[in-house]
This record gives structure tokens, C-alpha cells and sequence, in this order.
């Protein structure tokens, strides 16, 4: 056995190759991929990694939550794991490079070290976490590995409680699964991830590659904004209640904040429901979905006070009530 990394090279043309097949596991046609988590294509991309991990002579494993792995033990039972990965799911429409990357290169690098014989001091784990992009829970499967995952969130997720239920039961998975699913951190030598940058920042500056300086914290939430139902055509334009002023105010007002007193965050609003819905029926409450992020703790705690202030004095404008729901405080703190 060697011990050396130092002349070691992965198989570049074996990694694409693996890369462009997984690729046309919901694929879109226009270059892009459709793997929302626990959907027909992204339980179709894990069995096919479940394959490539298995045709590899690589050991398979898949825990309580759902998160998939390729695992070299170096034989010590004693030693730490290091892991190495990132996701299969996709957003709606997403690109084929986020996540998908990630997981590929890890098992490539996996791999690579099993065919040179190398037998490093730790155990190696190619990981695919369940529903990191956020459509069900939101790192889903990585919380639960670290002990973050609460049972609130999956009692009230992000996507709703009824699709995160059809999901998890078309994989196979249980609440209780999930919530048992920790690994201590002692356990763990560390973890890397290769991920592609979407963003056009790179593209720009002319750099072939960017290295990690900070890591953002995530804030989402469900804001409602409450009128009344109204007839469209009698109804004159002051005697209304409309929700949706409420709630487009504040899809205004987010993104001139953010650029104006916050220029190293960001804000959206991805999802916004009118009820009843209807052309000639006055909105009686619009919910959106706001999420922001930042790479400084202390002004993300400042944007977040801003925006929900902002979003309440917006509904007290157009007289309307409020209603607020945070999904990021469902995550407790790492499990020692």
C-alpha cells in the first residue's frame, strides 16, 4: 500500500463521462435538469449513483434521512470519516452543474484512491444529501446528519407538510428515521465539497476558479398579508382591503433595500398565493415567501429586523393584518 497523494490523478474523462449520463436523469432540454427532491427524476439519478457506487466496488450506504453514500473504510474502526460531496436534487428548471458536481467528483476521487491502492488514515464517504436545495425542508439531509434537524420542520416545511409527506413515502423514509439519523461530531475528520458557482461574478473578473472565503446564513420566511374579499367591479377602489398591495409593496421595497444599505446580501421572493384567486374577486391574502442570506451574522440578524418591520408597516399601510412564520428556527444547534 501506498500512502502517497502526491502523483495521484483522477480520471478526468471517466468523471464526464459519469457526469454527462447523469445529466439526462431529468433533463430539460435546454441544458439544464428538473431533480425536485423525492420526485420520479431525482429517485431515478439515486438509484443510477447507487449503481455507479456499486459497479465501482465501493461500498453503498443510505441512512434514516435518506442521504446517499459511497464509503472507503481504511480498516481502523477507530477512524474518523471524512466527507466529501454535495447533492443530486435540483430546483425546478436548475442547472446540471449545482450539486450534481459535487457528488460526482467526490465518487471519482473515491475511486481514484481505491484503483491506487491508497489507504489513507481516514474513512472516505462520497455523500449525496437529501433536499439541500430547500424545495420540501431545506437542507434537509444535511441537518439531520449533523443533529440540526428538529421536529418542527418537518411538521411545518417549507414546501408544505402534504408534498413532504407524498416524498417521503414514495422513498421510503420516516419522520423518526430522520430525527435518528445524527452522527456525533467526533466522528467526523471534516468535510469538502466542490460546488459550482452560478452566479456571473467569476465569468466577469476573468478567474477560472474561486475559493471559499465565507459561508452565508439563511433566513426564510412565510409572511401573509390579510384583507378582505371583495367583488372586483362594485366594489369602489378606497372601500377595498386588498392584500396584494400589502404583499407587492414589500416584493418592491426588498430588493431596493438590499442594494441600498446592503450590498453583500441578498433577498427574494420566490413564491407568492392570492386567495380566492380569482380575476373579479378582491385578494383576501396573499402569502409570500421571503428568504434572505448573508455572509455576516450580525447584519443578517439587521436585515432580517428590517425587512419584517418593513413587511408589517406595509400591511398597516393598507390596513391589512399580519401573519409571520420562520422556517430557519427549526434547526437546533450540532449535536456533540
Amino acid at each position: 500500500m501506498t500512502d502517497s497523494f502526491s502523483t495521484l490523478r483522477i480520471n478526468s474523462g471517466r468523471m464526464l463521462a459519469a457526469f454527462d449520463q447523469l445529466a439526462l436523469i431529468g433533463a430539460t432540454g435546454d441544458g439544464g435538469v428538473s431533480r425536485v427532491t423525492f420526485s420520479e427524476a431525482h429517485l431515478a439519478a439515486r438509484k443510477w449513483f447507487r449503481e455507479q457506487v456499486e459497479s465501482s466496488g465501493l461500498e453503498f450506504q443510505t441512512d434514516g434521512a435518506g442521504n446517499h453514500s459511497a464509503c472507503l473504510r481504511c480498516g481502523d474502526p477507530q477512524a474518523r470519516t471524512l466527507l466529501l460531496g454535495s447533492h443530486l436534487d435540483s430546483v425546478p428548471n436548475g442547472g446540471r452543474f449545482d450539486g450534481a458536481l459535487g457528488v460526482m467528483a467526490a465518487l471519482e476521487v473515491l475511486r481514484t484512491v481505491k484503483e491506487n491502492g491508497i489507504r489513507p488514515n481516514v474513512n472516505l464517504e462520497a455523500i449525496d444529501f437529501t433536499d439541500e436545495e430547500g424545495t420540501l425542508v431545506g437542507l434537509l439531509g444535511s441537518a439531520a446528519l449533523a443533529g440540526r434537524l428538529a421536529p418542527e420542520a418537518l411538521q411545518k416545511p417549507r414546501g408544505g407538510r402534504e408534498n413532504l409527506v407524498a416524498g417521503m413515502n414514495r422513498a421510503g423514509l420516516s419522520e423518526e428515521g430522520m430525527l435518528k439519523s445524527s452522527r456525533p461530531k467526533a466522528s467526523l475528520a471534516g468535510y469538502l465539497e466542490l460546488h459550482i458557482e452560478q452566479g456571473k461574478r467569476l465569468a466577469r473578473t476573468g478567474i477560472n476558479i474561486g475559493i471559499v472565503s465565507a459561508i452565508v446564513g439563511i433566513r426564510s420566511y412565510r409572511l401573509g398579508f390579510i384583507g378582505r374579499a371583495d367583488h372586483a367591479g362594485s366594489t369602489l377602489m378606497g372601500d377595498r382591503l386588498d392584500a396584494s398591495l400589502g404583499a407587492s409593496a414589500l416584493t418592491l421595497a426588498a430588493p431596493e433595500i438590499v442594494m441600498t444599505d446592503f450590498p453583500k446580501c441578498v433577498v427574494n421572493v420566490g413564491k407568492m398565493d392570492f386567495l380566492p384567486g380569482a380575476f373579479n374577486i378582491v385578494p383576501a391574502r396573499v402569502d409570500l415567501s421571503l428568504e434572505f442570506r448573508s455572509p455576516d451574522e450580525r447584519e443578517l440578524e439587521r436585515l432580517d429586523a428590517v425587512l419584517i418591520t418593513r413587511a408589517k408597516e406595509d400591511s398597516a399601510r393598507f390596513g391589512l393584518e399580519y401573519h409571520e412564520r420562520e422556517f430557519s428556527k427549526y434547526f437546533q444547534r450540532f449535536v456533540q
